[in-house]
C-alpha cells in the first residue's frame, strides 16, 4: 500500500491513521540499525504488508499496534543485520552508512527525542547523536543481538522485557548485550573531553571548507588532528580512497589533491546526519557528501561517501 492510499484510508478509520502514524518512527528506528535508508524502505514496506496481510478481527485483537509494528520491524532488522556480513564481503572498498540530509541550519542545538532520562545522565544517547555518521559507524561494528538491544533500550528507551521479545532472548541476556555495547561506545569516546558545541563543529567545518577551496595545505593541517582518519565510501561506483588515510598531513595532501583534479568542483555546507557536513558537487551532480568528527577545534574523523546509489536523496534540487 502506497503512503498516498494510507493517507486517504486513514482519514476514515482512526485506527488505521494510528498505524500509519507509526511509519516515521519505525524508518528512524531502522535506519539507525541498518545505515541504510533504502534498506529501513523495505523494511517497513514489509512491516505493513504483515499488518495488511491479517485480518480485521486479527488487528483489533492486538492491544498496542505500535508496539507490534516495533516488534515485528525490529525481528526484519535483526534478520537483514545478520546477513550483513556476506553482503559487505562482496562490497568494494570501505563500507559507509548511507547520509541522510538534514533541515536544521548550523549550529541551532536542536535535540531530538521526548523519551525521559535514563538513570545515568552520562550514558545518554539522544535521538540526533544517534544518527550522527560516528555513531552509525560504531554501531556497524556491533554485533546484531548488540546492536538491537542497545538501540532500542538506549536510544528508543524500551524496556528489556519488550527488548527481549524482539532478539529473541531474555531480558537478562539482552540488559548483557546493551551492557557490552555501552562499553564499546565509551571505549570509542575515549577518556572524557570538554563537549563539543554544535557552534563550534560549525566553525571547524567552515574552515575546513574555505582552506579546501583554498587549496591551504598549512591551513588544513592546522584543522585536522594528528591521529585524524579518513574514510572514503565508493562502492566500486566511483572512485575512492581504496583504504583509511591516517594522519594530518596526508590527509591534508590528499584534500588538496581532489581540488586540484577538479576545479570546477563546488563545496556546499549542509547538514549531513544531524551535523555540519559538506557536499562536492560539478555540474550541479553530487560527487560526495562528507561528515566529520570534531572534537574540540580540531577533526578527528572524516567520512566521505561517494557511492552514487547513496547519493540519491542529495540529488534533488
Amino acid at each position: 500500500m502506497s503512503a498516498e492510499s494510507e493517507a486517504a484510508g486513514a482519514g476514515a478509520d482512526p485506527g488505521l491513521s494510528a498505524v500509519v502514524s507509526e511509519r516515521r518512527r519505525l524508518i528512524s528506528l531502522a535506519y539507525r540499525l541498518l545505515g541504510s535508508m533504502a534498506d529501513a524502505e523495505d523494511v517497513v514496506q514489509e512491516t505493513y504488508a504483515r499488518w495488511y496481510a491479517m485480518s480485521r478481527e486479527q488487528q483489533d485483537a492486538i492491544v498496542s499496534p505500535g508496539a507490534w509494528l516495533t516488534k515485528v520491524a525490529g525481528r526484519v532488522c535483526l534478520d537483514l543485520l545478520g546477513s550483513a556480513r556476506a553482503r559487505r564481503e562482496r562490497y568494494v572498498g570501505e563500507w559507509l552508512p548511507e547520509p541522510v540530509p538534514g533541515t536544521a541550519e548550523w549550529g541551532d542545538g536542536r535535540t531530538g527525542g521526548t523519551a525521559a532520562e535514563p538513570a545515568d545522565p552520562a550514558d545518554r544517547v539522544t535521538l540526533d547523536e544517534s544518527v550522527s555518521m560516528a555513531f552509525l559507524v560504531l554501531l556497524d561494528s556491533m554485533t546484531p543481538a548488540e546492536r538491537v538491544a542497545f538501540v532500542l533500550h538506549d536510544v528508543f528507551r524500551f524496556p528489556f522485557a519488550e527488548v527481549a521479545e524482539i532478539v529473541g532472548r531474555s531480558p537478562v541476556a539482552c540488559r548483557q548485550l546493551a551492557s557490552s555495547a555501552r562499553r564499546r561506545v565509551r571505549g570509542a569516546r575515549g577518556p572524557a573531553a570538554p563537549a563539543t558545541t554544535a557552534a563550534q563543529r560549525a566553525r571547524v567545518v567552515r574552515a575546513f571548507r574555505k582552506a579546501w577551496e583554498a587549496k591551504d595545505l598549512d591551513a588544513l593541517i592546522g584543522l585536522l588532528d594528528p591521529a585524524a582518519v579518513a574514510v572514503g565510501d565508493g562502492g566500486g561506483l566511483a572512485s575512492a580512497m581504496p583504504r583509511p588515510v591516517e594522519g594530518a598531513e596526508p590527509i591534508a595532501r590528499l584534500i588538496v589533491d581532489l581540488a586540484r583534479q577538479g576545479p570546477d568542483m563546488t563545496i556546499t555546507e549542509r547538514t549531513v546526519n544531524g551535523r555540519p557536513g559538506l557536499v562536492a558537487s560539478a555540474d550541479g551532480a553530487g560527487l560526495a557528501v562528507i561528515s566529520f568528527e570534531v572534537t574540540g577545534d580540531r577533526i578527528t574523523h572524516i567520512w566521505a561517501v561517494r557511492n552514487p546509489e547513496k547519493l540519491r536523496p542529495w540529488t534533488a534540487p
